[in-house]
């Protein structure tokens, strides 16, 4: 039997003997502390303290990124050949395995900021290098190699998926983080699908396993193979996975090779947009067929419908009149299944454009309109170069310590081999291809 109660502020009502007797445990259990009160109830705004405690919770991690920063772009000029994003993974790796502390909790939220934000702001800084000019012609020449590649990864994931028994959200989210732009692709697949946090697990912890060994072994294997910048550009912008490998290996190889394997990364990053509509519309096809079937088994024709009831318990005081009227039962629920289908076709629908179109490639392009409109002159580039580069060596320092080796375990070895197979075959392609359109 549900019980309402509702009391006037002018009138308060006498206390009875039921409102004065020892609570329950039910009743404390149900109480609500006085910590859980909403700010906006006593009169004070959350939002600007939630907002600050966030950034004074992410000072400890942003200060150990910068300090690794700082040591790894100074080994990069010792080392060119090597690069400072290259020995900032390699440092946040290592650093994470001998000083355990590093890995503690309470530094995590500053290398979640420094691994995603810092690497969009530098995406954004380096764009200030490049015309637009520039960014049509290498996104449009690259468009061959980047479809090529693309069929590749996601037909490659559906056919070793299967030989694998790699099967549903895992297999589709490796493919499409391995054919598009890795961690980012996997959000938004994710959004567009609602994978289970398993899966999502399981392919993040594959792409970023790959992503590290692209980072240290692409631009030895390119200078083995005679690449020039371009190739070698358009080479990590169509096969390695995540947005910051490609920053760190293109770069680690040469200026010229960082800026063209940036474009064409950038440009394969659009062609999310009609791969996550199309997961929608496949996964709302799924979700009308199985919807009638579920509803059908869950309600056999001609059972009884259990109904609710509620029967209120006058008020002991002169109430105050409600403002609006509380909405009856229906007579006939909706299903469980179904209903909590109807809501993830809605959670879909209303998929962000954020998720399809991230900020930081809206201003990598603002960026690269200012710098064809004359508005960033060239004495300011040595800077705004170095600035790009000690922020991507911020974010792969971050990721170096973000690694869980516990993490990767669990992932278990099939995912981890239907990665494998896809990252050597994706990168085989590229090569493959530009051998064919003599952009090689």
């Amino acid at each position: 039997m549900l019980h309402v109660e509702v009391r006037s502020p002018k009138h308060p009502p006498t206390p009875t003997p039921s409102s004065t007797a020892t609570p329950t445990a039910t009743d404390r259990d149900s109480a609500v502390p006085a910590h859980a009160v909403p700010a906006s109830v006593l009169g004070v705004s959350a939002a600007p303290v939630g907002s600050l405690a966030r950034w004074v919770g992410r000072l400890p991690g942003v200060g150990v990124v910068v300090v690794l920063a700082a040591v790894a772009v100074g080994l990069g000029r010792l080392v060119p050949v090597v690069g400072g994003p290259v020995f900032g993974i390699v440092l946040g790796v290592l650093a994470g395995v001998v000083v355990p502390v590093l890995r503690r909790e309470r530094l995590r939220p500053g290398y979640e900021f420094a691994s995603k934000n810092l690497l969009q702001l530098s995406i954004v800084v380096l764009g200030t290098g490049l015309s637009l000019q520039q960014v049509v012609r290498v996104g449009g020449s690259s468009l061959p190699v980047m479809l090529g590649t693309l069929t590749v990864a996601l037909g490659g994931a559906w056919v070793f998926g299967r030989l694998l028994g790699v099967r549903g959200d895992t297999q589709t989210l490796i493919g499409v983080g391995t054919a598009i732009c890795g961690g980012s692709a996997i959000a938004a697949a994710t959004a567009a699908i609602g994978a289970k946090r398993s899966s999502v697990a399981y392919a993040l912890a594959t792409i970023f396993t790959f992503n590290v060994v692209a980072v240290l072994a692409f631009p030895p294997l390119g200078h083995l193979l005679g690449l020039s910048p371009e190739a070698f550009g358009l080479w990590a912008g169509t096969a390695i996975n995540d947005t910051s490998s490609v920053v760190a290996a293109g770069y680690a190889y040469s200026q010229s090779a960082g800026d063209q394997a940036l474009v064409v990364k950038l440009t394969r990053s659009l062609t999310l947009v009609p791969i996550v509509l199309t997961l929608v519309l496949l996964k709302s096809r799924r979700d009308a067929r199985t919807t009638p079937a579920t509803a059908e088994s869950t309600h056999p024709a001609g059972a009884e419908p259990t109904t609710l009831t509620a029967e209120p318990t006058p008020p002991t005081a002169e109430p105050t009149p409600p403002t609006a009227e509380p909405t009856p039962p229906t007579a006939e629920p909706t299903p469980p299944t179904a209903g909590s289908a109807q809501v993830d076709a809605v959670e879909r629908r209303k998929l962000p454009w954020r998720k399809l179109v991230p900020l930081f490639l809206v201003g990598f392009v603002a960026a690269a309109a200012l710098r064809s409109a004359g508005l960033v002159p060239d004495a300011w580039q040595p800077g705004l170069t170095l600035t790009g580069t000690f922020l991507i060596t911020c974010a792969l320092a971050a990721i170096g310590l973000s690694l869980r080796p516990a993490e990767l375990r669990a992932a278990g070895l099939r995912p981890l081999l239907l990665g494998a197979i896809l990252w050597v075959a994706v990168a085989a392609t590229s090569l493959l291809l530009q051998l064919v359109t003599n952009t090689l």
